[in-house]
């Protein structure tokens, strides 16, 4: 079941979800708009490698915003800080800016009980669009989990996203390769 606007509240009440900064005009029936940080990022290489850690380049969205293009993968970061501790947290983007072409995430919309962290964005568009820091850029859905989470996320010490930060993460998959038995985990 997904969690409505009074549920979300209650939540936050008592601490399981928490949203930093909480602006209650961004509470939906049942959903909570989430905002474009100030930092983007790029991949600097033009191939990127499964096996390593592909450096990105972090750089701020000026005043005046910044055009995305067709051929590029960006890397964004939300505003919003977030823990949920009880509920499976869902982040889709907003219809309004699927009507300008733009996707938030390739495949990484679902985040774990325990999750305590800004979410990064895998931004593509369609088209030319020009983007600005602070905008809406999507939203999170929280869904009931049933029964109770052996390991949180946030405990979990195969855990490749936590800590807090305000900066866009790129891919942590060369963590899965085990260069000693030339395998994956």
């Amino acid at each position: 079941m997904i969690l409505t606007d009074s549920q979300i509240l209650k939540e936050i009440e008592k601490k399981t979800i928490v949203i930093d900064p909480f602006r209650r005009s961004c509470l939906g029936s049942n959903s909570y708009d989430v905002h474009l940080g100030k930092r983007l990022a790029t991949y600097t290489s033009e191939i990127l490698d499964c096996k390593k850690d592909n450096e990105i380049t972090a750089f701020d969205i000026p005043a005046e915003g910044l055009v995305l293009h067709p051929t590029k993968l960006y890397l964004g970061v939300t505003e919003e800080y977030t823990e949920t501790h009880t509920h499976v947290p869902f982040l889709e983007g907003k219809s309004s800016i699927g009507r300008l072409g733009i996707d938030i995430h390739a495949t990484a919309g679902k985040g774990d009980v325990g999750y305590c962290n800004t979410w990064t964005l895998e931004i593509s568009v369609r088209q030319p669009v020009r983007v600005y820091a602070g905008m809406p850029i999507g939203q999170l859905i929280y869904f009931e989990v049933s029964g109770l989470t052996e390991v949180p996320y946030n405990r979990k010490k195969s855990a490749k996203y936590g800590g807090k930060t305000t900066e866009p993460i790129g891919s942590r998959m060369f963590m899965n390769f085990d260069v000693e038995s030339d395998s994956w985990k």
